[in-house]
C-alpha cells in the first residue's frame, strides 16, 4: 500500500506569484485544479513543496480537522509566497486549539451580530461624509482614494477602539506589511512599529467597559486571560485584515463598472444586493497563490493521496470557491445563486472573524454609492485601470472615476 501511494505522488509544480491584470483568475491555480483535487506545488519563498488541496469539501475538511495543525509549521522553513509568512511564535495565526480558541474568545463579542450592528450607523454617517466630500470636490475622483480606502480603515478603527488620529499610521504600517515589494525588512519594521502602538492601547484599557477590541483585549489581558503579547498578536492579525475590505471593494467596484448590466440590475433590484455582495465576495480572486499553511500532524488520505505526518499543506479558498461541483457554473458571477457556501472568509477555527463585519461594508459601500452616483463611469479605460503590483491582497491602486 505504501508503495501504491508513491506511485501516485503528482508531480511538484512551480507556482510563481505573478501581479495578474484586473481580476483575472490565476493561470496556474486553473491548471492545478484541472491536474487533480490534491497536487503539489513549491513557492517563491521558503524550502521544498507542499500539498495544495483546492476542492470545496476537501478545503473544508482541511481547514477543520484537527489532524492539520498550524503549530507545528514552528521553526520550519516551509515553501511560501512571500517572506512575510514567516511564523512568529504565539501570533494567533499559527495557534491550534485550546490556545487559539482561548485568544479568539477574548473578542468574540465585537464581532457577533450585535457588535457589528453597533457600528453600523457610524459606519453609514462616517461613508455619507467622504461621498459627500468626493461630489463636493467634483468628477473626475479617485473612488479608492476618496472612499474604497478610508472608509474601512475608519470602520475598523471604530471597532478597534482606535483614536481618529491613529488611524492613518495604522492604514501605513498595514500596506507596507501586506506588499512585499518593500521587503521584508520593511515589512517586518511596519508590524514591530504597529505591535507596539497596539501594546500602549491595550495596556491602557483593562479596567475599560467597553465593547470595542482593545477594550475587550484591555480586559482580558487585566484578568490574566490572556497574555499582553498574545493580545497584541491578534489586534495586528485584525487590524491587518481590515484591510482586504478596501482591495475587495476596489474589485467589486471595477467589475460593476466594467459590466454596468450588473449595476443597473442592483439599481433597479436594491432588495438582490446583499446576495449580489456575497456572490462578488465568492467571485474575486482575492489574493494571489495562498495563505498560511498546515501540517499534518499524523498520516491522512485525501481523494486518495496519502499525505504523511509531517507534510505541509495548503488550501486554496479561490479553488473551493470556482468547484463547479458545487458552484455550478462556476466562472459566471450570478447574483440569482442560492445557496452560496463560498468560503471567502476561511473556515474552520481560523476562519476570519470579520467575515460579518467585512459583509456589512461592502453592503453599505454598495448602497452609497449606487444610489447616490447613479451616472458613476469609470473616467479611463477599463484597461488602464492600475492594480496593485507585489501585493498578497489584490485590487486596484486607484479607481479613477466620473459622473
Amino acid at each position: 500500500m505504501r508503495e501504491a501511494f508513491s506511485r501516485a505522488m503528482p508531480p511538484v509544480r512551480e507556482w510563481p506569484v505573478v501581479d495578474l491584470p484586473g481580476s483575472e483568475f490565476d493561470p496556474v491555480l486553473t491548471e492545478l485544479m484541472r491536474e487533480g483535487p490534491v497536487t503539489r506545488v513549491s513557492l517563491p519563498d521558503g524550502e521544498g513543496w507542499a500539498w495544495l488541496v483546492t476542492r470545496h469539501d476537501d478545503v473544508r475538511m482541511v481547514t477543520d480537522d484537527p489532524r492539520f495543525g498550524r503549530e507545528a509549521v514552528m521553526g520550519r522553513q516551509v515553501t511560501r509566497s512571500a517572506p512575510h509568512f514567516v511564523p512568529a511564535r504565539g501570533a494567533v495565526g499559527f495557534l491550534d486549539p485550546p490556545d487559539h480558541t482561548r485568544l479568539r474568545r477574548s473578542v468574540a463579542a465585537a464581532f457577533t451580530a450585535r457588535g457589528v450592528e453597533r457600528v453600523r450607523e457610524r459606519s453609514r454617517g462616517m461613508l455619507d461624509e467622504l461621498v459627500d466630500a468626493m461630489t463636493e470636490a467634483g468628477p473626475p475622483a479617485d473612488l479608492t482614494e476618496a472612499v474604497l480606502s478610508p472608509f474601512p480603515v475608519a470602520v475598523m478603527g471604530e471597532l478597534m477602539g482606535v483614536p481618529a488620529a491613529g488611524r492613518h499610521a495604522l492604514h501605513t504600517w498595514t500596506r507596507l506589511i501586506l506588499s512585499p515589494s518593500h521587503g521584508a525588512e520593511v515589512g517586518e519594521r511596519a508590524k514591530g512599529e504597529m505591535s507596539d502602538y497596539f501594546a500602549d492601547l491595550v495596556g491602557l484599557r483593562s479596567d475599560s467597559t467597553g465593547e470595542d477590541v482593545a477594550s475587550l483585549l484591555g480586559v482580558a489581558v487585566g484578568r490574566d486571560e490572556i497574555t499582553l503579547d498574545e493580545a497584541v498578536g491578534l489586534a495586528v492579525l485584525l487590524q491587518i485584515g481590515g484591510e482586504a475590505v478596501t482591495n475587495n471593494s476596489g474589485q467589486m467596484f471595477h467589475l460593476l463598472l466594467t459590466r454596468p448590466e450588473l449595476a443597473e440590475r442592483l439599481r433597479s433590484e436594491p432588495a438582490l444586493r446583499p446576495r449580489a455582495v456575497d456572490e462578488l465576495l465568492r467571485w474575486i480572486p482575492h489574493r494571489n497563490a495562498v495563505g498560511l499553511s498546515r501540517i499534518a500532524l499524523e498520516d491522512v488520505d485525501v481523494k486518495g493521496v496519502r499525505i504523511r505526518a509531517g507534510d505541509a499543506v495548503y488550501v486554496s479558498y479561490l479553488a473551493a470557491n470556482r468547484d463547479p461541483a458545487v458552484f455550478p457554473d462556476p466562472d459566471l458571477i450570478d447574483f440569482d445563486r442560492d445557496p452560496n457556501p463560498h468560503v471567502s472568509f476561511g473556515f474552520g477555527p481560523h476562519h476570519c472573524p470579520a467575515g460579518m463585519l467585512a459583509r456589512l461594508e461592502s453592503e453599505l459601500l454598495v448602497d452609497a454609492v449606487l444610489d447616490r452616483l447613479p451616472g458613476l463611469e469609470l473616467a479611463v479605460p477599463p484597461e488602464d485601470v492600475p492594480f496593485k503590483k507585489g501585493a498578497l491582497i489584490r485590487g486596484p491602486e486607484s479607481l479613477p472615476v466620473t459622473w
